[in-house]
């Protein structure tokens, strides 16, 4: 039974012995006919392998003594005293003012303007489109000059479509995708083996001129800079130092150097 196209999701699913039966024998027929991805599944188990090592250790250790329950209850009822003074504390921190709560705010939300966002933007793009083996763009590469014409249209400026197929990487197509910040135009690029990599470039109200940075979440990587008001983020999953030169060769291709 074909429960529809493998996944980026199937295969880490199929790493931690999470699929159902079925849907396990058919990732394991299509990782038999497609080397270059059992390559993949076996890095992802070579990694949970060695993380589950690294956590051994603290996984084995006793429990602590403040968490077991006779002393969470015991601790549960504290003094009114202690109480009333746990509750003066705690209008004391917001009380300090505006700028600490929003300090201390920010330090558990993602990055709201400038380079930070739209490398958030770009990887939370990739997490959604690449793994997409149906429609991953709206407009294809055979449209080349729709897309760029729509996407120049709808960031009322000239978009450029960065050629990273000497590099392995072969344009496949693009959207439109809305964002906090405004329109942004999102590229994507296929090595012809099952790896994406995504282009996201958006007009920026803030750093407007901004270096290369990397940035990551999980086994996501990126770079992203920002050249006369305009943001852009490269993000994949593959090696920084292959993604930090194709960013470098898109950046020149685009003017940025």
């Amino acid at each position: 039974m074909n429960n529809g196209p493998i996944t980026e999701g199937d295969l880490h699913a199929f790493v931690d012995e999470a699929l159902g039966p079925e849907r396990r024998i058919e990732v394991a027929g299509h990782l038999a006919n497609h080397p270059e991805l059992a390559q993949r599944v076996q890095s992802y188990r070579r990694q949970r392998g060695e993380l589950r090592a690294a956590l051994a250790p603290v996984a084995e250790e006793p429990i602590p003594p403040e968490l077991h329950l006779a002393r969470m209850i015991k601790a549960h009822r504290t003094s009114r005293t202690a109480r009333w003074q746990a509750a003066a504390a705690a209008v004391l921190i917001l009380g300090i003012g505006g700028a600490g709560g929003w300090t201390l705010r920010s330090v558990f939300q993602p990055p709201r303007a400038g380079i930070g966002a739209l490398a958030q933007e770009a990887t939370d793009s990739y997490a959604v489109f690449a793994p997409d083996r149906v429609r991953p763009v709206e407009i294809m590469a055979t449209d080349r000059s729709e897309l760029i014409q729509w996407a120049s249209q709808r960031l009322s400026r000239p978009v450029a479509v960065p050629d990273l197929s000497t590099s392995g990487y072969r344009f496949i197509g693009g959207r439109v995708i809305a964002t906090a910040h405004g329109p942004a135009v999102l590229f994507m690029y296929d090595d012809d083996h099952g790896t994406r990599l995504v282009l996201l470039s958006r007009d920026m109200a803030i750093d407007k001129n901004a270096p290369m940075a990397q940035h990551s979440r999980g086994l996501i990587t990126g770079f992203a800079w920002a050249d006369k008001g305009i943001g852009y983020s490269l993000v994949g999953h593959i090696s920084s130092q292959l993604l930090h030169s194709l960013a470098d060769e898109a950046r020149r291709q685009l003017g940025n150097d």
